[in-house]
């Protein structure tokens, strides 16, 4: 399976780091690779850095920290004005001062994959919760576990609770369904990582979907208001999710250490929407509000219809 969207983020990611070459050679000076005379610090011919290597190995070492270490400048004034001045950030961009920045699509890539491994050291995979009843069908005890941390006995059980249950879809009994999803929910309880493993695969490219579907919905939202394109969506919904991710980001990762309280951190989530639309598209206080409650509601159905979609797609590759 390729990974179209990780060698994308990784691309995006040395966009981060770039720099100048301390070591640059002389101009004039024969590119090492294809002999052409270097105007700069990397050939215009075949883009390989003009810089000499010729030194110690405690320099390179020096270097290569410094590097790693050495942020794009644009990213201390794209963060800060993404979180307080999102609306001038994104204004900005679309008129054309897109220079100070860093590009909307590289900071997005990035932060889904900052996003996905808070989640993988902050979360856990999933619960199973198992309920007792009596012949009358009263609840006696309930129970959840970690699905990677269930005893063989645990596992047998849920099996069986899964074997004995009955598949109801639109209020009709379906069999063939039920038969196709006990076998894979089987297979989850058997080999738990290599599910987390599928769906970790599968999930950044369904996240990606987020983007068109925000766009969309705005585009639905001011397909009246000639003077915005799909173009500007893209944008704002580019910096919206980065935003969001973020957040969720940091609450992910602090959800060891705060527990449920890390989740406050989503409540900034709808006060940044509304000074980012209100910001970017010049709309009034019920104006906005109005959108966003619409907003919401699409994002929240599409978000539902992806998910189903990557558990489709995670089940269904339980079964091969």
């Amino acid at each position: 399976m390729t990974h179209e969207i990780e060698t994308a983020a990784a691309g995006a990611i040395s966009g981060f780091f770039r720099r100048k070459p301390q070591h640059a050679v002389p101009v004039g000076t024969p590119c090492a690779n294809c002999a052409t005379p270097l105007q700069g610090p990397w050939c215009y011919a075949c883009g390989q850095l003009g810089e000499d290597f010729h030194r110690s190995t405690w320099h390179l070492i020096v270097e290569a920290f410094e590097g790693l270490l050495h942020f794009d400048g644009r990213v201390w004034t794209t963060l800060p004005d993404l979180f307080r001045r999102p609306g001038r950030l994104t204004r900005a961009y679309l008129d054309g001062h897109r220079a100070p920045q860093i590009p909307p699509l590289r900071l997005f890539l990035v932060v889904l994959l900052v996003v996905f491994f808070a989640g993988s050291v902050g979360g856990r995979f999933g619960t199973v919760a198992t309920v007792s009843t009596d012949s009358h069908g009263k609840t006696l005890a309930s129970s959840k576990h970690d699905l990677g941390e269930m005893t063989p006995e645990e596992r047998e059980k849920a099996k069986q609770a899964i074997a004995k249950s009955e598949i109801v879809i639109m209020n009709r009994h379906n069999t063939s369904a039920g038969g196709w999803l006990k076998a894979r929910l089987a297979h989850v309880m058997d080999e738990p990582e290599r599910f987390k493993l599928i769906l970790e695969q599968w999930s950044e490219r369904f996240a990606f979907l987020m983007l068109p579907l925000a766009a969309g919905l705005l585009s639905l939202l001011f397909v009246f208001q000639r003077r915005f394109f799909v173009f500007d969506h893209i944008i704002f919904s580019l910096h919206s999710l980065s935003a969001v991710g973020l957040m969720l980001a940091v609450a992910s990762g602090l959800t060891r250490l705060t527990g449920g309280l890390s989740q406050l951190v989503m409540l900034a989530a709808p006060v940044h929407l509304f000074l980012h639309m209100r910001g970017v598209y010049g709309t009034g206080v019920f104006g906005t509000l109005v959108r966003m409650t619409f907003l919401f509601i699409g994002s929240a159905i599409g978000a539902m219809l992806i998910f189903l979609g990557l558990l489709w797609v995670g089940l269904n590759g339980m079964g091969t």
